[in-house]
């Protein structure tokens, strides 16, 4: 049977399911096709059940030393099974509050792969989605007006990794572990394996980071890359960084894999009991129907204008599957721009130089805008301030004062260029700086902003009086 939409969205994870809520919100017939779970990635495999377990590890870490508080406990023990049962009851309340969302939208949903037909019957341009499903039953043909892709991505692997799912794992099956290895060797030092990093030290095991780049979270600012580095190491955590890990290389045994890696002109061989490959994720672009139109992929990414529409001019495409920040928040409002296009109410392109990036690692980062090192590659004149949460009572108070804040700013004119942080709930503290961003503002009125004291935002307002030399506590 044949439906008529005025949008279907392929996809229904963060980006696609917002984009079905805001054109429902503007009066569009919806539909949503997923091929596994509303919520997609971010809420199943990603961003959600990450963040549980790195919970789970942060409270037995920091009961382990309770004493240091003044608490005296008995013998601490972890019960991972009850770990992984709470990460997929936040998963369940949080699924279920999305398919109310759906439901409260009046927008359909189809579990099913969505494909992309070619001009037919049923339309004369490419457009109509066939949902195919995995029991069997009858493809269901749907006609919109628009369409929006949002088929995400999955994780990358290298040539030569295979990913057996159980010695050799992505963060997919990692987060499905039923125990914890005693070991375990992070193939990719970026955002995925720094937290990976992290949440198994805390958990008690065994980690090896082995980073291609010179220096872990290599994106992030260098200043904040050798602090990471630093305070990794000194939860025991090993890091090699300018590893070339050779693939080819790559040997299992019964309870154990080991890998070459180039390091130094010397190769150097590393053995744990299992591996995670973190090296970036890559589009789904293959088996949606791409070839039956016009929309160009490059690189694997399907290619869009600012208002996220293809060579379709129907069809848009937003989130992982267009590559750039792959972040859920970014997606999220990406379908909604893409959505106010189509019913033609003139949004403002995204400024990506405005997003808030985050790594909950232990300790957390967060940062917005450029790089000391990217603005002073664009031209700007830079001056920074930098303020240390060891200055910070509410950091000590905690009993987590490793880390500091830092602004770069333009200093010509004193725009603020970027704001850079790690230490303790800097993912929580970011929009601050995003907020100054969007509004343009200087450091003398970030600074000048009354902060409440004992807070760890107090540091943000330090480091903005010392671009000019004014920190008040350093």
């Amino acid at each position: 049977m044949a439906q008529e939409y005025d949008l279907v969205i392929l996809g229904g994870g963060t980006g696609g399911y917002v984009a079905a809520i805001r054109a429902s919100q503007l009066g569009l017939k919806t539909a949503v096709v997923e091929k596994k779970k509303i919520g997609g990635t971010c809420l199943h495999a990603g961003c959600i059940p990450s963040k549980a377990l790195l919970r789970s590890a942060e409270v037995f870490a920091q009961t382990k030393n309770s004493e240091e508080f003044g608490v005296v406990s008995g013998e601490v023990k972890l019960d991972f099974i009850k770990v992984q049962e709470r990460k997929q009851k936040i998963i369940d309340q949080l699924h279920n509050g999305v398919q109310h969302l759906m439901k409260q939208g009046k927008i359909d949903v189809y579990y099913g792969t969505g494909r992309i037909l070619g001009p037919s019957i049923f339309s004369p341009m490419p457009g109509t989605i066939s949902v195919e499903y995995a029991n069997g039953d009858e493809n269901d043909m749907l006609i919109p007006k628009n369409v929006v892709v949002a088929t995400g991505s999955r994780p990358r692997s290298l040539p030569g990794l295979d990913i057996d799912g159980n010695q050799v794992m992505t963060s997919d099956e990692a987060l499905a572990l039923e125990e914890l290895p005693k070991s375990i060797i992070i193939v990719g030092g970026g955002v995925i394996g720094i937290e990976w990093a992290s949440m198994l030290a805390d958990f008690g095991v065994e980690v090896t980071v082995l980073e291609y780049a010179d220096s872990v979270l290599p994106t992030e600012d260098k200043e904040v890359s050798k602090e990471m580095q630093r305070l990794l190491k000194k939860r025991k955590i090993k890091v090699v960084t300018g590893a070339k890990v050779l693939s080819e290389t790559l040997e299992k045994a019964e309870n154990s894999v080991t890998i070459k890696a180039e390091h130094k002109g010397e190769e150097k061989s590393f053995t744990a009991e299992k591996m995670l490959v973190s090296v970036g994720r890559q589009a789904n672009v293959e088996g949606i129907g791409l070839e039956n139109t016009d929309i160009q992929v490059e690189k694997g990414f399907v290619q869009t204008n600012e208002f996220f529409q293809t060579k379709e001019s129907h069809i848009y495409a937003i989130g992982d599957v267009i590559g750039g920040l792959q972040l859920a928040h970014v997606a999220s409002h990406e379908g909604i721009v893409a959505v106010e296009h189509i019913v033609g109410e003139n949004p403002s392109p995204i400024d990506y130089s405005l997003v808030s990036k985050c790594v909950y690692s232990s300790p957390e980062v967060a940062s917005v805008g450029y790089t000391e090192e990217e603005a002073k590659v664009k031209g700007f004149h830079v001056k920074t301030g930098k303020f240390s949460f060891r200055a910070i009572g509410k950091a000590l108070v905690y009993g987590e004062s490793d880390g500091f804040v830092k602004l770069v700013v333009n200093k010509d004119n004193d725009d603020i260029l970027g704001v850079h942080m790690i230490g303790p709930h800097v993912t929580d503290m970011i929009s601050e700086a995003g907020l100054a961003k969007v509004l343009d503002a200087t450091p003398w009125e970030v600074g000048h902003t009354i902060h409440p004291h004992p807070s760890l935002s107090e540091a943000i307002g330090e480091a903005a009086l010392a671009v000019d030399g004014k920190a008040i506590h350093s």
